[in-house]
């Protein structure tokens, strides 16, 4: 499922003499109705004494946006972006930019503060590791992708008894940790795995940090699903692993039932995978965010099909049209499936129920709900999108526990409901 944000476009871009006094970083936070949206300006100057700026909105995932200085001075600042008529103002008052916002006639007080505070993510491992790395790449040849990963080895690691897990991440192109809003998912889900014996493999998505190759405009869930099938045929050529998983989030999670499907791998993880019919889904996603967003428009699925956007973006064409049941159904292998209740992008009621009873003929599986956690599976409060960037936890540890505790247990079959 897209990692889709409360788009509000904010940049700014840059030129004029520097003043000195206004070098640094200054942060603070836009309030768009309900919406909180932290912004970061980076004033410095270049090599012939020209003031430069970049713009982070660390709460959309975007950062070092170029910016337009349109005065400076010992005391102001004004940027603008004429594209979507943004701009902003401000003066120094003690150590704050005080000034105001401004786009398409819409006025906002913003109050900038010098040196943010760094950005907390307590669950980001840092060295030294217990375990040992390796870059490797492998090849998807029918799309011409050449995918760059790092497998990650345990301590305890014997490839006559060590699992393996190929980490599949949700759409929108991603790095290998499945970076977004500073946060390292994979990266912690990995970690925490080599610390109770498991193998994995993630990869840079095609056309993505040193992936390389592929088609990306017009690409689709199945095409992405081929770059997985790849890593998985990688993995079991090494012969250095006892059994070849697949832990897939959101869209990552489907590929993961695709692959099942194929008899490809040896046991599924998902995370918010999506259970129902595509165009259910999303629709049930727009619903859900706009009545936390305190909007009462009901959106049908009909109506959802008929928006412009849809019929001009290729993955959300094929997507509203895939079922994922048949899929599901088809795969036998060994199956933990999760969500969180207040994910608001995949809707734990209903997916996880679909594929709960897409599950029914399946020997072993196990779906599991948590109470309080959001896509990402953060503890949260509300579940929107705009929570992930203040959020400090990455992932909840018993969603942590829960994967590494199963994969150790399917292997036996003691499977605990």
């Amino acid at each position: 499922m897209k990692k889709t944000i409360l788009s509000f476009l904010l940049v700014f871009t840059t030129i004029t003499t520097f003043a000195q006094d206004l070098r640094g970083t200054w942060s603070g936070d836009l309030h768009v109705g309900p919406t909180t949206l932290p912004l970061v300006l980076h004033v410095n100057t270049d090599d012939k004494g020209v003031a430069t700026c970049t713009m982070d909105s660390p709460a959309q995932g975007a950062k070092d946006i170029p910016t337009k200085v349109d005065f400076i001075s010992n005391d102001s600042l004004a940027v603008s972006v004429t594209m979507i008529g943004a701009s902003y103002k401000g003066r120094l008052h003690g150590a704050e930019l005080k000034g105001t916002f401004m786009q398409n006639g819409m006025q906002l007080p913003l109050t900038l503060k010098r040196e943010a505070n760094a950005v907390k993510r307590p669950q980001t491992p840092q060295p030294p590791y217990p375990y040992t790395t390796e870059e490797v790449t492998f090849t998807n040849e029918k799309d011409h992708a050449t995918l760059a990963g790092t497998i990650i080895y345990p301590a305890n690691y014997d490839k006559k008894k060590t699992p393996v897990v190929l980490m599949v991440t949700g759409s929108g192109l991603q790095n290998r940790d499945e970076e977004v809003f500073e946060h390292k998912p994979f990266l912690v889900i990995a970690d925490y795995l080599a610390r109770h014996g498991i193998a994995t493999l993630r990869y840079d998505d095609r056309g993505t940090g040193a992936s390389v190759g592929g088609e990306l405009k017009n690409a689709t869930t199945q095409d992405f699903c081929r770059d997985a099938e790849a890593g998985i045929m990688y993995l079991r050529n090494t012969k250095k692993f006892s059994r070849v998983g697949v832990l897939g989030h959101s869209e990552g999670a489907n590929i993961a039932f695709m692959l099942g499907s194929m008899r490809g791998v040896d046991f599924v993880i998902s995370m918010a995978g999506v259970g129902v019919k595509g165009d259910e889904a999303l629709t049930a996603q727009a619903n859900r965010i706009m009545q936390l967003s305190g909007m009462s428009t009901v959106m049908t699925v009909e109506q959802y099909r008929q928006q412009p956007a849809v019929a001009e973006n290729p993955w959300v064409r094929w997507f509203i049209d895939y079922d994922p049941r048949p899929d599901i159904v088809c795969t036998q292998c060994p199956v933990f499936a999760i969500n969180g209740n207040k994910d608001v992008q995949v809707l734990s009621d209903p997916n996880l129920k679909g594929i709960s009873k897409a599950l029914a003929k399946n020997k072993i599986n196990l779906t599991k709900e948590y109470p309080s956690l959001n896509h990402l599976f953060q503890h949260c409060t509300t579940g929107l999108p705009n929570e992930y960037f203040t959020i400090e936890e990455t992932i909840s540890p018993e969603v942590l526990q829960d994967i590494a505790e199963w994969i150790n247990q399917v292997k036996t079959r003691r499977v605990r409901r």
